[in-house]
């Protein structure tokens, strides 16, 4: 025989007493079906929001991505050797064509101790024209104990009308080298932009293992008196490139110093720099150019002195294919 089950008993109760059972509302069920289940994300974010995670780490007498993820629209290559030190080449590639407002990206980077990794990209970083909401690049970066970063990406081209907010932040271990290069164009100087751009913040954070930083921040508004670009606006390309290092002895920096001096005033007119010390054991170089063709070869002569000096290592072909 069948026993009644309670729920069974309650029905029966209820119809005999003439309540009515609890229901649940339209509306609720409604905000029931449309809970999000956990990691599923909103589908107008996709190519909007890329994250690109990348380890790397010394295996025998190669350094290889040992821990990689990226999301839509960044996309991972394999590293290319070109030479026989070992050193990971490896292209940043955002096959999207550039940022438009509203796009978020992210570099998460750590180089284990040890490796050696050389970063570039096969084209520049094009920022469009937007309607009122910025784009976003933000990069992490850390070089644990004796490893070797060489990061040389391709300038940042914002154009007529873009907003653009970029930070970069790296962590430097004792004993780790870092070159880092950074370059910015006055905008599409073919077509006539120069500076019309409607705002650009950048910043630079270096810290070493002892403690001090480095921190290079600004921000230009060229339509108001606070954020004009001043004294570069008759150029079209800005650059800085850092060299740091804390287990070189100091007449290396004097002498590295002296020649990247010298390079500097090798083409008075078309390129204007200086070299200084910064607050980090290294040195710091800011220069402006006048055409892409000037800017890259003035880049190209003074990593070819920094690795001379810093690393005992010959210049480096780079390919962009």
């Amino acid at each position: 025989m069948t026993m009644p089950t309670e729920q069974g008993q309650r029905k029966r109760a209820a119809r005999k007493t003439g309540a009515s059972q609890p229901r649940t509302s339209s509306a609720t069920r409604t905000s029931v079906r449309k809970k999000k289940t956990p990691g599923r994300f909103a589908t107008e974010l996709v190519g909007r929001v890329g994250e690109l995670k990348l380890a790397y780490t010394k295996l025998d007498r190669r350094t290889v991505i040992s821990h990689s993820y990226f999301t839509t629209p960044w996309k991972l290559l394999p590293p290319i050797y070109l030479d026989d030190t070992g050193s990971a080449y490896t292209l940043l590639v955002n096959p999207s064509g550039g940022l438009v407002g509203g796009d978020h990206l992210s570099l998460d980077m750590t180089v284990e101790q040890h490796a050696h990794v050389l970063i570039s990209a096969p084209s520049a970083n094009r920022v469009y024209q937007t309607e009122g909401l910025v784009s976003e690049q933000h990069v992490t970066i850390a070089v644990e104990p004796g490893a070797i970063l060489e990061w040389f990406p391709e300038h940042t081209i914002p154009f007529a009308g873009s907003r653009f907010r970029q930070s970069l932040r790296a962590t430097v271990g004792p004993g780790a080298t870092l070159f880092l290069w950074d370059a910015l164009a006055s905008g599409r100087i073919a077509r006539g932009e120069r500076w019309a751009f409607t705002d650009l913040e950048n910043e630079i954070l270096i810290t070493t293992a002892n403690g001090n930083s480095l921190l290079e921040r600004y921000a230009l508004d060229p339509a108001t008196d606070l954020g004009v670009v001043g004294l570069a606006e008759e150029w079209d390309y800005v650059a800085s490139f850092y060299i740091v290092n804390d287990a070189l002895a100091p007449e290396v920096w004097t002498g590295l110093e002296s020649t990247i001096a010298a390079l500097l005033d090798t083409n008075p007119g078309a390129v204007l720099g200086g070299v200084s010390t910064p607050p980090v054991p290294g040195l710091a170089v800011k220069l402006l150019a006048r055409t892409a063709p000037d800017l890259l070869a003035m880049m190209e002569a003074l990593w070819a002195a920094a690795r001379e000096a810093v690393l005992k290592l010959p210049p480096i072909s780079l390919r962009k294919y």
